[in-house]
């Protein structure tokens, strides 16, 4: 991953340049994440996108049909860079590099949490502000993902920091005390 970094930051520290002289780096955080979003969903939409056999003028016509309008002028100019030098393959590297650097500049803290099942709005809520509690600060962005293999429960990752409280933890913890106590 450290050469699609190196790949990835110069279009991520330009995207964030040109959206703070916009004053719009909020509205773009919550864009790449969306994007970020069909990226990893749409297996089919990833595959065009990379391929060297489509032209990169019919990439960037799938991009504005699909997300032409839904998008500041600053991120769409950058996916049609992004195809014109047939980078989009870095698309992700460079989306997840411009939330790492919004973040950064903001000082908000990402928490990564992994949950056997969907949260409701109130476990959410309730989450945040443990999570909030834990990072000492109200600027935190949470990454939620479902993990069946949890079980049940969840794992909080903050920073170098893992709360898991998770079922398969619990047998996890249990099987490796059980195997020194024999």
């Amino acid at each position: 991953m450290p050469l699609l970094n190196s790949l990835a930051t110069p279009y991520a520290e330009a995207l964030l340049q040109v959206t703070e002289a916009r004053g719009e780096s909020e509205t773009v955080a919550d864009q790449c994440k969306q994007l970020l979003a069909i990226w990893n969903d749409s297996e089919d939409f990833r595959d065009a996108m990379v391929s060297p056999v489509l032209e990169p003028d019919a990439k960037k016509q799938a991009l504005k049909a699909l997300v032409g309008e839904d998008v500041t002028p600053s991120v769409f100019n950058l996916l049609k860079v992004l195809a014109d030098r047939q980078r989009l393959i870095a698309f992700d590297a460079v989306m997840l590099r411009y939330l790492e650097l919004y973040r950064e500049q903001q000082g908000i803290t990402l928490a990564q949490v992994r949950s056997a099942q969907s949260l409701t709005e109130d476990q959410q809520a309730a989450l945040s502000k443990k999570v909030q509690a834990m990072a000492g600060t109200n600027k935190v962005d949470i990454d939620l993902s479902v993990d069946p293999s949890l079980i049940g429960g969840f794992v909080v990752s903050l920073g170098s920091q893992v709360i898991d409280a998770s079922l398969s933890g619990q047998v996890r913890r249990l099987g490796l005390a059980l195997a020194k106590a024999s």
